[in-house]
């Protein structure tokens, strides 16, 4: 029998993770040892508190039950998170609510908020779910330019309008993936403004905000007057403290936004298991030394690559924050093309930067998640390759 698959799922098509692992898979017998960079998946565990507390509340035999709209400690948690964290006070009861894993959030609230062939504002580059969501509704995106020139910033500016009338949501995401770029609080305040005018709903994608380097703390965007008014901001525990697999995060801010997207959620899931909301609450709580912890063994990480890199020729910029390296590439290559040939060569797998957007053409991204004796003998291979030999002889 054949199936008919909905047209809407002319949109989606195989993960470009999973395009890498099938080429890699046609290349294994080409190298001994294969240093995977392209998954930005933390590769160090949670806090042992953390854990501990995990298998201490799954041993309580009524922890088994629907959690349904997620339990008040988990969201009184988030509130002093943010409180001590970014001076920003939210009412745990009706500005907070849980989701399962970032992704879950971003992907669905165009489904709440977005009409067929309204407009949501996409960074370009940006994280591929933003534009599965925009799939999902049925709207219509319209790409933001993140440029160098501009510090990666889109230029709000710049935005017809035309556009601006129709658009209902702007993403945003700063710290970025994959462009690890940082906002400022003015810029915030040009968001807020043109949200604003335009009655544009602001979803700031704050993932990476407890990854940041040399000291320079992200602003979060709830922290800027008038932020509340129009927008929210989504998280997980993914990436800051590790629980990647344990799909618990928070959307919170603007009430009327919580409430329905809340409403809409009670259609779809059941809430988050038990034990591990409890143990989320715990890592918001207590969590600050584990992130600076944290954020020392992604710096050493980052200065061992940035710094190998530009021995061997290639030059990238120092991300101030984040889990990655967007890296621009050689001249004489697409980033497709300059991906296979890291596989090929040196048995390094990257991110070609397509993959996140037109603007990310000319780039990969390259992620921080190996143990800094791995990215060096990464950049070892990819020296070998001889690909950046005439760039280091001319700085030499």
């Amino acid at each position: 029998m054949a199936m008919k698959k909905a047209k809407r799922m002319a949109a989606f098509s195989a993960s470009v993770f999973a395009e890498l692992a099938a080429y890699r898979k046609q290349r294994h017998h080409l190298h001994d040892e294969w240093i995977d960079l392209s998954v930005g998946s933390p590769d160090l565990p949670p806090a042992p508190f953390v854990r501990e507390a995990l298998a201490r509340y799954a041993h309580e035999p009524n922890a088994y039950g629907y959690t349904l709209k997620g339990i008040r400690e988990f969201h009184e948690a988030v509130a002093e998170y943010y409180r001590t964290s970014h001076g920003v006070t939210l009412d745990p009861e009706t500005e907070v609510t849980y989701v399962i894993g970032s992704q879950d959030g971003l992907v669905h609230l165009p489904i709440v908020f977005a009409d067929p062939g309204d407009v949501i504002l996409l960074p370009d580059p940006g994280y591929p779910a933003y534009a599965a969501g925009v799939a999902m509704a049925e709207a219509e995106p319209y790409f933001l330019p993140l440029k160098e020139e501009n510090g990666f910033l889109p230029d709000l500016g710049a935005i017809p309008e035309e556009i601006a009338k129709r658009a209902v949501i702007m993403f945003l995401n700063f710290p970025g993936n994959p462009v690890p770029a940082m906002a400022t609080e003015s810029f915030y305040r040009e968001v807020v403004e043109f949200a604003k005018r335009y009655n544009v709903l602001v979803v700031s994608d704050f993932a990476y905000g407890e990854l940041y380097y040399d000291g320079n703390k992200p602003v979060s965007f709830l922290s800027v007057p008038g932020a509340k008014d129009v927008g929210v901001e989504i998280n997980s525990l993914s990436k800051s403290y590790h629980m990647a697999g344990c799909r618990v995060g928070y959307v919170c801010g603007n009430a009327e936004v919580i409430r329905a997207f809340a409403e809409f959620k009670s259609n779809l899931d059941y809430g988050i298991f038990w034990p591990i909301q409890k143990a989320a609450a715990e890592a918001l709580r207590d969590g600050a030394p584990f992130c600076a912890q944290t954020r020392a063994i992604y710096q050493a990480r980052r200065d061992a690559l940035v710094s190998g890199l530009a021995e061997i020729g290639w030059h990238v910029d120092r991300p101030q924050a984040g889990m990655f390296v967007w890296a621009k590439i050689p001249d004489g290559f697409t980033s497709l093309s300059f991906t296979n040939e890291l596989i090929d060569r040196a048995g390094v797998v990257v991110t070609p930067g397509h993959a996140f957007g037109p603007s990310g053409e000319g780039y990969v991204r390259i992620a921080l998640v190996q143990p800094e004796e791995v990215l060096r003998r990464a950049v070892a291979k990819l020296s070998a390759t001889g690909l950046f030999a005439s760039s280091a002889a001319r700085r030499r």
